[in-house]
């Protein structure tokens, strides 16, 4: 994996915002933009992308691109057609990682589930279904390599048995309240990259006053994000915090020249929790093949 580091998360970036954004952050320095068809806001990403590189500056072959399935293309015959209008949405011939988004299976019709009538079971369309279809995309030059998203260690390991290509890339909220050292210590023994993303909480849930996090960037002369940024930086994962604000896409990318201590990184990992603040709820319905025991395992 040739993946930079520190990428721009596009997730919750809203229409309008989201292609200056990315303009953004690429003129500032940022090689790695992460996408999804999800998102809703990929056809603005596009033309951000294309403006960019017509201006000649930047080299498409120089920026990382990640973008995932969503659910409800996991039928085989389903997920040539998905990445081709990803593809179509940002405007590239080629993506450099395309991620199952989540080992969830919705219905073609569903794009997110008001019953338990919208799911597909997991024994019904199994995940290696879906990636099989997935692995003729890379020798077709489609994308670059393929991975997974929001795994559990079973998961991944299930996969990596069934797999002709092994997945990449495990993209998953990974923060000093979530630090899972298990599938930190899985992916290293198996090559399989994690990228953390939520890196500074979701929403209202923030890391960014926490008291420890706080005392270390005061330490450094630095932002507490930039503090969260760095220690994913250090554990040897990448990561991509979101944001649209000029200013603070400028401080999350010099997170990357800030330096933590042995004792900083030992403060931070006294912090899990095993808090997560995506908990994959949103597919847990009454009667549904999902629970958050077994999305989780």
């Amino acid at each position: 994996m040739n993946m930079p580091q520190l990428g721009l998360g596009t997730w919750k970036s809203e229409p309008g915002e989201v292609g200056e954004a990315v303009k953004t952050a690429l003129r500032l320095g940022y090689r790695h933009i992460d996408c999804a068809a999800v998102y809703g806001n990929e056809a603005e990403i596009g033309v951000a992308l294309e403006e960019a590189f017509a201006d000649g500056g930047i080299a498409r072959a120089d920026v990382w691109v990640t973008s995932k399935l969503w659910n409800t293309s996991h039928a085989p015959d389903d997920v040539r057609p998905a990445l081709m209008q990803t593809l179509s949405d940002l405007r590239l011939d080629y993506l450099d990682l395309y991620l199952m988004h989540w080992p969830v299976v919705l219905k073609k019709d569903a794009a997110m589930p008001l019953s338990a009538a919208d799911f597909i079971a997991l024994d019904k369309l199994p995940v290696a279904d879906t990636w099989h279809a997935m692995e003729p995309l890379v020798a077709e030059g489609l994308c670059r390599q393929i991975g997974v998203s929001n795994f559990s260690v079973l998961k991944l390991e299930a996969l990596l048995g069934a797999a002709k290509i092994p997945p990449a890339a495990n993209q998953i909220e990974m923060h000093p309240y979530l630090q899972q050292p298990a599938m930190l210590e899985f992916c290293a023994a198996h090559n399989v990259h994690l990228t953390a993303y939520a890196p500074l909480g979701s929403g209202d849930l923030s890391l960014l006053a926490d008291a420890t996090v706080v005392a270390i960037s005061e330490r450094h002369g630095c932002t507490p994000a930039q503090v969260l940024i760095r220690w994913a930086m250090q554990r040897g994962t990448s990561v991509i915090p979101k944001s649209c604000n000029p200013e603070r896409i400028a401080q999350n990318l010099s997170a990357a020249d800030v330096v933590l201590s042995d004792d900083d990184m030992r403060e931070l990992a006294a912090l899990d929790r095993a808090q997560r603040f995506i908990d994959g709820n949103f597919w847990v319905h009454e009667g549904g093949p999902y629970t958050l025991a077994n999305l989780w395992d």
